[in-house]
């Protein structure tokens, strides 16, 4: 996905860049590529809140104008180094920050986490866990200070080394992968759509040994279902509840028929 001036307004739904305030770009496919960088980010003076988790993007760079974000989703990308946070540093009403399954977080949790929580002291959340005032007395012994941006190698086009890479990953991400959820992630949903949450006895973590192909891909798409209902406006919902009501229609007349 090219993230232009265009696609933004639209997702947003703004008429300027200056009026969005939310900007939900999920799983857009957007890298570091040329054409599909985040770029666009220090044209957004009045951004709240950001999800650009399930992307490619490497680079935060162009999010160290966004003075007042307050929520960032960066949950599954290609962050490779902590040194990133050195653009988040100076984003002074940054309260809830999802970084997890990137490079970045390594294979030592607690390093990781008090590392970012060290260098931004003023989140209130970090991966959907609140922060306490325990985790940041002892991040400052255990976690490693950021004074300086990463070092990027440079290459044709004054793209970074890693594009290729990202890109590359970002085009090799099977729709599965695209659709899988936690179930923090998928509770928060369910509750922003007014919905109970799924209780950890009855969520199924997907695996093949708990439960087959099918059922997996049948609620690996409702989930998918449920979170984009909430990007839709009432003209949008009246076509899914229309198309809906035709699809249950046809199931209950293929019922009736094979009784």
């Amino acid at each position: 996905m090219r993230l232009s001036r265009a696609a933004v307004l639209a997702r947003a739904k703004a008429v300027a860049l200056d009026g969005v305030r939310r900007l939900n770009c999920w799983g857009s496919h957007i890298t570091d590529e040329r054409d599909a960088r985040i770029s666009i980010c220090r044209d957004l003076p009045n951004v709240e809140v950001i999800t650009f988790s399930l992307n490619g993007i490497s680079d935060l760079e162009p999010l160290n104008q966004c003075q007042n974000l307050s929520e960032l989703y960066l949950r599954k990308n290609n962050i490779a180094s902590l040194n990133e946070l050195f653009y988040l540093k100076n984003l002074p009403r940054l309260r809830v920050l999802w970084l997890s399954e990137n490079p970045c977080c390594g294979s030592d949790p607690h390093r990781y986490r008090m590392t970012v929580l060290r260098n931004l002291p003023s989140l209130q959340k970090l991966d959907n866990q609140a922060v306490t005032e325990e985790e940041l007395s002892q991040a400052l012994v255990d976690g490693e200070e950021i004074t300086a941006p990463p070092a990027r190698r440079s290459v044709e086009n004054g793209c970074s080394a890693s594009t290729e890479s990202s890109a590359a990953e970002s085009t090799m991400e099977t729709e599965s992968e695209l659709l899988s959820f936690g179930l923090e992630e998928t509770n928060k949903i369910r509750e922003q759509l007014g919905m109970k949450p799924v209780p950890r006895d009855k969520f199924s973590s997907f695996s093949p040994q708990e439960m087959d192909c099918s059922q997996k891909t049948r609620n690996n798409v409702l989930n998918a279902i449920l979170l984009l209902t909430k990007e839709l406006d009432a003209e949008g919902l009246e076509i899914v509840q229309q198309t809906v009501g035709r699809r249950l229609q046809a199931f209950r007349k293929r019922e009736l028929q094979e009784e």
